[in-house]
């Protein structure tokens, strides 16, 4: 009996463990299906969150690609080859033609002591600062419009046809004995041809140089400098060998050398982009404070930029320097300012267009009035000519990067053309103004000197007005 009731418990006890097994098995398999359930849930979540994140990655990468600025094409900073053969033989070129262009007007003031002391000795010097002055303001001005033909033709046209215009015009000069005759071949062909080979060299170099372009632009405006050394020397020794007539027509030839050598090299990068001209083109730049600053700027500068040399020469001689030294005084104010538009390009390229521009300017307007008026002697107006020609250099060649840097590139020949333009209508006005406030006090040239060093150093301020629109007066590289 104890037997059997101790087998019953021992098979009811076997069946309760084996109750409890089957039940602690279910319930481990559920506990393995919630943790399942749970990681299958889990990464469900990872998933959906991951593919949360691409899709917001790439919407953003979509919105950054949508808010990046659209170049249209070939203005890409990066498209721009900054160097090359084919974009230093445009450099070459441009050199070969700024020397037979303001490589000319870099020796005015050979021409005004040539004028008063020769042909047109009864005319006053005022009367015949006009000559230079028109040749000046017409190489300039002209621009307004040859700007635009290059940006509608490039260069293929216009720059054969200045070459043969600019070289006629030195011919026909070599024939001039009257005033009038003067004024037509050297103020007004000459000043015409000069432009349209100018406006080629200047905008085809924008068109190649994008990180570099003030450095290439000041390699290529350096040519006028060597114009300015080598023309002034010329002239000086073959005039009284060969003649006025025959010395023209040697720099005729030159003329027609250099300049038919740059039209096989200068070219635009951007092909032209012919269309009907609007007169509305012109004035819708001066919408832009920047741009208008920046013109008013050059007004100033060129009204009394170009005084030394056309009065240097005729100070000089009035003031007892040696003979033999006078015909080299405008070559050494050259001579310097061939490191004074290289120098400043390259600090431009990397201190900023604009900051570089105002501190030559400044400097500019300084030294006129701190060296000139005081100076008498040999020494101190070699002094000054050597320093002026520095400062003045770097402005010059700075300021179609300056025009460039707030502008759109199509539209570079026009808005140089307008800058140029009004840049030379203080060019015309200022040596005759000059002229006459030297009669006016009788041949001292303390209102000269003044007034050159003022119109500089109001262009200055005008200029840092153009800065100020952009960064206020932040110390910033632009």
């Amino acid at each position: 009996m104890a037997d059997s009731d101790t087998g019953s418990s021992t098979i009811h006890l076997e069946r309760h463990v084996d109750v409890i097994a089957k039940e602690e098995d279910e319930n481990i398999s559920e506990l393995q299906d919630i943790k399942s359930a749970e990681r299958t849930s889990i990464e469900e979540r990872s998933s959906r969150d991951e593919g949360s994140k691409s899709d917001l990655e790439t919407g953003a990468a979509a919105a950054a690609a949508a808010a990046a600025p659209a170049f249209p094409p070939g203005l890409n900073p990066a498209d721009f080859p900054d160097g090359g053969l084919e974009a230093w033989l445009v450099v070459v070129g441009g050199v070969l033609i700024l020397f037979c262009s303001f490589g000319l007007i870099n020796c005015s003031g050979v021409f005004v002591q040539y004028y008063i002391n020769g042909p047109l000795s009864d005319y006053t010097s005022s009367d015949i600062t006009w000559i230079t002055s028109l040749q000046a303001f017409l190489m300039t001005g002209s621009n307004l419009v040859m700007g635009r033909l290059f940006d509608s033709y490039g260069t293929r046209w216009i720059l054969p046809i200045g070459t043969v215009f600019y070289a006629f015009g030195l011919m026909a000069l070599s024939l001039s004995t009257e005033y009038y005759q003067i004024i037509l071949s050297q103020g007004i062909v000459c000043g015409i041809g000069g432009a349209a080979v100018f406006n080629c060299a200047s905008n085809s170099v924008i068109t190649w140089f994008f990180r570099y372009r003030a450095a290439a632009l000041g390699i290529v405006v350096a040519g006028s400098s060597v114009g300015g050394i080598v023309l002034p020397i010329l002239m000086s020794q073959l005039i009284p060998k060969i003649g006025f007539p025959w010395t023209m027509r040697l720099i005729g030839f030159i003329v027609l050398v250099f300049c038919g050598i740059a039209c096989f090299l200068v070219k635009s990068r951007l092909p032209p982009r012919p269309k009907p001209f609007h007169f509305s083109e012109l004035v819708s730049s001066f919408r832009d404070p920047r741009f208008s600053l920046v013109v008013a700027s050059n007004f100033f500068v060129f009204w009394g930029l170009y005084l030394p040399l056309n009065y240097l020469n005729i100070q000089a001689e009035e003031q007892g320097v040696s003979p033999a030294l006078i015909p080299y005084i405008l070559p050494i104010v050259n001579a310097v300012s061939i490191p004074g538009r290289i120098l400043p390009g390259i600090l431009a390229d990397r201190a900023g267009r604009f900051n570089t521009s105002i501190l030559v300017a400044g400097i500019s307007g300084i030294v006129t009035l701190a060296l000139w008026i005081p100076g008498t002697t040999t020494g101190a107006i070699l002094a000054f000519g050597a320093l002026y020609g520095f400062t003045s250099g770097g402005f010059i060649s700075l300021t179609p990067a300056v025009i460039a840097q707030i502008s759109d590139l199509r539209e570079i020949g026009a808005r140089s053309g307008v800058t140029l333009f009004i840049g030379s209508l203080g060019a015309l006005t200022g040596s005759p103004l000059a002229g006459a406030i030297l009669n006016a006090q009788h041949g001292e040239y303390l209102g000269l000197k003044i007034f050159n060093g003022l119109t500089i150093l109001v262009g200055a301020l005008f200029l840092l007005g153009a800065r100020a629109v952009q960064v206020k007066f932040r110390v910033v590289k632009i």
